[in-house]
Formats: structure tokens, C-alpha cells, sequence
């Protein structure tokens, strides 16, 4: 069966459209039957001639052999419809479906690509002291620093705030995040005094 509209996808409004013609084929052949009942009560099937085989006088044979083909031709148009409204239906259906798995699958590439998008940085680890806190916690030269506790890109102005975060934080166990090969590295450093300089190294 061809598309009811050509090559353009189906829209809802070509469903309507099919919905009102089946609608108005249905009227028409509810008109037909009804004019099978009005001539006696003939309907699709009874014979149109009398026990002698003569064409029956009391009903209007022209009007009923038109009705009978007219039900047959619209109700073989009714059928036709029915396959197009259904066909029309499974297209919008499998354009909603073939919609919103794009959706889905765009959220979810974003969602990736979210993840993916590394934090800013903005400090860079320059030296560690062997045997140093800051040695001992993993971290390594050439990682870079996107939190050091409570500082972050968004409030950090100079190495001044992370001095103040680490006397602040003297033998507690500072969260950091560092960027190292391009992956996120989480640390556990607790500033302290050792035989070296600073609370760190």
C-alpha cells in the first residue's frame, strides 16, 4: 500500500484526514444499509426474485442491486483505509520511537562529554620532597592542582590560600584533586611536620 501522502513522512493531520474519510465511507454505508432496510428489509443477501424466479415486484430491485454493489465497493475502500490509517499510525509511532531514542542518546553523549571535560587546574606541582607529606599522600611532579581542600579554580588568587588552607589544617587529612594523564586523581594529604621544610614538602 502507498504511503497517503507521497514520500514526506506521515504527519498527525494526514492521520486525521484518513480518520475523517473512513468516518465518511462508514456514513455512506450505513446510508446504503439503510436503504436495504427501507425496501422490505432486503439485506446482502436475500433473493431478489419469488418462488417462480421472477424478479420480486414489491421492492425496487435497481435501487437495491446499487446498494448491494455500493456496500461491496465502499467496504472494500473502508478495508484499504483501515490498512493506510494503521500503516500511517506505525510511522508516526516508529518516528516518536526513532525520536526519542536520539533524544536519549544525545543526553547521554553529552552527559559523556561532560565527564570527559576535565575541571580546570590552577596550580602545577613543580617538586616533591622525597619522604615529604605531600610525597607520602602520591602526589607527583607535573600533576595539576583543580582542588586543594576548600580552594578551587573559583576562589583560588595566589599559592597564599593554599598556605593558609595547609596551616589551617595542620595533622588533618586534606581532600585533593589533581588532573595526571588526563584522568581526575584523588589524594588523601595531611600537612604535618617532618625533618624537611613546611608542612608539605
Amino acid at each position: 500500500m502507498a504511503q497517503p501522502c507521497g514520500s514526506r513522512p506521515v504527519t498527525i493531520s494526514d492521520v486525521q484526514q484518513l480518520v475523517k474519510r473512513k468516518d465518511e465511507i462508514e456514513a455512506q454505508i450505513k446510508a446504503c444499509y439503510e436503504l436495504l432496510e427501507s425496501q422490505k428489509g432486503v439485506g446482502m443477501n436475500e433473493p431478489l426474485v419469488d418462488a417462480e424466479g421472477f424478479p420480486r415486484n414489491d421492492i425496487d430491485l435497481y435501487q437495491v442491486r446499487t446498494a448491494r454493489h455500493n456496500i461491496i465497493c465502499l467496504q472494500n475502500d473502508h478495508k484499504a483505509l483501515m490498512k493506510q490509517v494503521e500503516e500511517a499510525l506505525h510511522q508516526l509511532h516508529a518516528r516518536e520511537k526513532e525520536k526519542h531514542a536520539k533524544d536519549e542518546a544525545e543526553a547521554l553523549a553529552e552527559a559523556m562529554s561532560q565527564n570527559q571535560s576535565l575541571p580546570q587546574a590552577f596550580a602545577k606541582v613543580n617538586t616533591v620532597t622525597p619522604g615529604s607529606p605531600a610525597s607520602i599522600s602520591g602526589l607527583q611532579v607535573d600533576d595539576e592542582i583543580v582542588e586543594f581542600g576548600s580552594v578551587n579554580v573559583n576562589n583560588f588568587q595566589n599559592l597564599q590560600n593554599i598556605a593558609t588552607v595547609v596551616q589551617h589544617s595542620e595533622g588533618r587529612p586534606l581532600s585533593v584533586t589533581v588532573i595526571r594523564g588526563g584522568k581526575k586523581v584523588h589524594l588523601g594529604l595531611t600537612p604535618k611536620r617532618w625533618a624537611g621544610k613546611g608542612l608539605l614538602g
